[in-house]
């Protein structure tokens, strides 16, 4: 079973990605699906789009469990089972989570060749503000900010690792999650740190961009008089921040130099005063690598309630801790739009998207009536699919949005492979 399952494989490495000189020549004509990977640490999402000139959605899959009990499933656009698959855990998961993803394409494309493969990397730091072309260079400039985000930046780039190895005349890009955020102030990017820190690089970067980004260009196209104004969205899940938006342009947003800050989360405690910090380190005896374990992995729903970090099994649990780790994520959200609509200076809607923000209509009724003082208000009836959730006699708009940071990674690919292909 293992020698066929590795003969499976090196047949995906023979296949993918076209023959040299392709997308790396510039001046051939590419039609083929654009490929997109979004890897997390036991994670890898990924999806297939059309030719270079289209959008529409081939199949989506993810590669669950990496490093336990890997596990891939794929869905077409319908949400119809293609194909699933288990197989033993291995050292080095994600290369094998990739090469797995890499020659289940191949065969649900019948052999077509994709044009390229997108890639969410959650930190460009300054140095990068739009997605860009990877080569080693880039490689090795990503690589360097895995020190801003390590318990992420490693698991993006594992993927691309592998596929330049598997299918070296691959072209791949990297898309940024801190890039939309770019554009805020430079007053809503800093701390009151000394300058030689900030200048160094130690400032409030944002996450979750791709997501806002798709928001902000959905909202545009469903409700243009609403995105041309003043609007905060709620990216609520196990990874949770929230961003104001004015004109579709990020002002200000929760999370900052890491992805720990902000709201709590699944796992990770959201702001904490670093005094906090300081005291751990002195009387509790921790270390940096404990405390990074604290912030990052034993603390948000899970630490309040050592119960779960899955906001469901909490609803669901007679514990009265689950219930207080309920009752502090929906106050942390209501009192940081409150931040948000100050930076703001008013607000003409509240957006929902994320998992929990989309799929929990009681989490959603709970911080909307924690902003009634805004003027929001639910009309009954509250769904889950994408639709405007405000009352007539609401004077801020609320809506649900389901996110697709892969579409806008395809989005953003497409464009820069579709440069290369010009002669």
């Amino acid at each position: 079973m293992a020698d066929a399952f590795a003969t499976w494989l090196e047949r995906g490495r023979r296949n993918f990605g076209g023959q040299p000189d392709g997308m790396r020549g510039g001046n051939q004509r590419m039609t083929g699906p654009v490929a997109v990977l979004n890897a997390g640490s036991s994670s890898i999402k990924f999806a297939l789009y059309d030719s270079l000139g289209g959008q529409a959605l081939l199949f989506r899959g993810q590669v669950e469990k990496i490093d336990t009990a890997p596990r891939l499933t794929v869905k077409d656009a319908s949400g119809k089972s293609l194909r699933k698959l288990e197989w033993p855990a291995e050292r080095d998961g994600h290369r094998c989570a990739t090469e797995v993803i890499l020659q289940t394409a191949i065969e649900l494309l019948g052999g077509e060749k994709v044009s390229g493969v997108g890639h969410r990397i959650v930190h460009g730091g300054r140095l990068f503000r739009a997605p860009v072309l990877i080569d080693a260079c880039v490689l090795e400039k990503l690589a360097s900010l895995s020190r801003l985000a390590p318990l992420h930046q490693p698991h993006n780039l594992a993927p691309i690792r592998a596929l330049a190895t598997a299918a070296p005349h691959l072209s791949q890009v990297a898309c940024f999650d801190t890039a939309f955020h770019q554009a805020q102030p430079e007053i809503a990017q800093l701390y009151a740190l000394p300058h030689a820190l900030t200048a160094s690089g130690i400032r409030r970067y944002g996450f979750h961009g791709l997501s806002y980004e798709y928001v902000s260009g959905r909202l545009r196209e469903i409700a243009p008089a609403l995105a041309a104004g003043r609007t905060i969205v709620a990216h609520l899940g196990n990874g949770a921040s929230l961003c104001a938006l004015r004109a579709g342009v990020s002002q200000a947003t929760t999370m900052g130099f890491t992805a720990a800050d902000g709201l709590m989360m699944g796992t990770r405690c959201g702001s904490l005063d670093p005094g906090v910090m300081l005291y751990l380190l002195d009387e509790r005896g921790m270390n940096a690598r404990d405390l990074e374990n604290l912030i990052y992995k034993q603390s948000g729903l899970l630490g309040v309630s050592g119960v779960s970090s899955d906001l469901r099994d909490l609803q669901a649990s007679a514990e009265p801790s689950a219930k207080l780790a309920v009752d502090l994520f929906v106050y942390r959200v209501i009192r940081e739009i409150g931040s948000m609509a100050a930076a703001l200076g008013g607000v003409d809607g509240i957006v929902f998207t994320g998992g929990i923000g989309e799929n929990d209509a009681s989490v959603r009724q709970r911080v909307i009536e924690g902003c009634a003082w805004l003027g929001a208000q639910l009309a009954p009836g509250d769904g889950a699919s994408e639709r405007k959730l405000s009352a007539e006699e609401s004077s801020v708009e609320v809506w649900v949005i389901p996110t697709d940071e892969e579409r806008r990674i395809a989005h953003h690919a497409r464009a820069i492979l579709s440069e290369l292909a010009q002669p």
